[in-house]
């Protein structure tokens, strides 16, 4: 396309960086990102906030699938060998938001347990992805007369008299007595 002066740009414009699991929202993965990023962005420390592409480069960290880094084939490290993946430059992207912490005495500590932590989330992410994929192969459709709706709605039922209770139980705290007696029946 031309710009004003007539000429083309005949640079490329950089590859917006794109990355998801589809979980269906069953986990809190997709909120977290959402989070995270509106914090990277806001602060314009991208690199300096964990977020999607930290999450992208420690699952390429962990997966024994051969790619290309530096003219070299590489292979992933394997599950829980955090220190090999931290080591390795080509997965050096997942050490700049720990930066910042690294003057605290138990900090390999913590961030090994941050990275196994978030390792989880994104493993179950990715099995519910997989779940939700076999079932949309299968074709499987929720039954509404099946029993476990009925729970599910019996669930919410009880939920809502939680709630709406909920005023009652403060009462019955401070010492009102009719309050502790409508919540005893």
């Amino acid at each position: 396309e031309p710009r004003p002066n007539g000429r083309r740009d005949d640079r490329a414009e950089k590859p917006r960086f794109m990355f998801n699991i589809a979980d269906g929202g069953f986990t809190e993965l997709h909120t977290l990102w959402q989070n995270e990023e509106r914090a990277a962005i806001s602060s314009g420390k991208l690199n300096e906030i964990w977020h999607r592409r930290h999450d992208y480069w420690l699952l390429a960290g962990i997966v024994f699938y051969p790619w290309i880094w530096a003219g070299t084939w590489r292979l992933g490290h394997g599950y829980a060998r955090w220190t090999d993946i931290q080591n390795d430059g080509a997965f050096g992207v997942i050490n700049e938001p720990f930066k910042g912490e690294a003057s605290k005495g138990n900090f390999l500590e913590m961030k090994n347990k941050f990275l196994a932590r978030r390792f989880k989330l994104l493993e179950q992410a990715l099995v519910i992805e997989e779940q939700l994929r076999r079932a949309a192969y299968l074709n499987m459709t929720q039954d509404p007369s099946h029993p476990a709706m009925a729970l599910n709605t019996r669930f919410a039922e009880v939920e809502c008299l939680a709630e709406s209770h909920q005023h009652l139980s403060k009462e019955s705290l401070a010492g009102n007595k009719p309050a502790n007696a409508v919540l005893h029946k």
